[in-house]
């Protein structure tokens, strides 16, 4: 894939996710494929050459290391920064609030500045770097709010007297 076509990947993916964390949204486990997006996007990331830069072969797996131990840090504060609750019918919901987007920032201050780094040693760091980074982010996200979701329909559910 080219690096244009890297750029609109990425970022019609994170600002479709983005954009609807401030919509409140529905959490259900069943059915839905919260893993779909960031397995699509490993997948396009490692089908992809230049992963790692060949010349500095060892400083561009800890960069992407890196790279994606922020993504997952980052999705699992966003998930945690995320407001869920039961309605009167116990559907769970969530939505995203300033705090939740401030995670985003941060993620995005923590990437640039990596990107900084990769570049004062001379290591290459392409879009399939970023993609994976965002893969783990939303693949975090989705499980966290996930798991917060199921137990809190845990406790909703009171034993019915009989």
């Amino acid at each position: 894939m080219s690096g244009l076509l890297n750029i609109v990947v990425i970022t019609a993916a994170v600002a479709w996710v983005f954009i609807r964390q401030f919509t409140a949204q529905r959490v259900t486990s069943e059915g839905k494929k919260w893993w779909l997006i960031p397995v699509v996007l490993t997948a396009l990331a490692v089908r992809q050459p230049g992963l790692l830069d060949p010349g500095h072969h060892a400083a561009s797996a800890v960069l992407l290391g890196v790279e994606i131990l922020i993504g997952l840090a980052c999705g699992v504060g966003w998930a945690w920064t995320t407001r869920i609750w039961t309605d009167a019918d116990g559907a769970v919901w969530s939505k995203g609030g300033w705090a939740a987007a401030g995670v985003w920032l941060c993620g995005m201050v923590l990437r640039l500045g990596l990107m900084g780094i990769a570049a004062a040693v001379g290591v290459h760091q392409g879009g399939a770097a970023t993609m994976l980074s965002v893969a783990a982010m939303l693949l975090a996200r989705a499980g966290v709010t996930t798991w917060r979701a199921q137990a809190l329909q845990q406790t909703y559910r009171v034993p019915v007297a009989g």
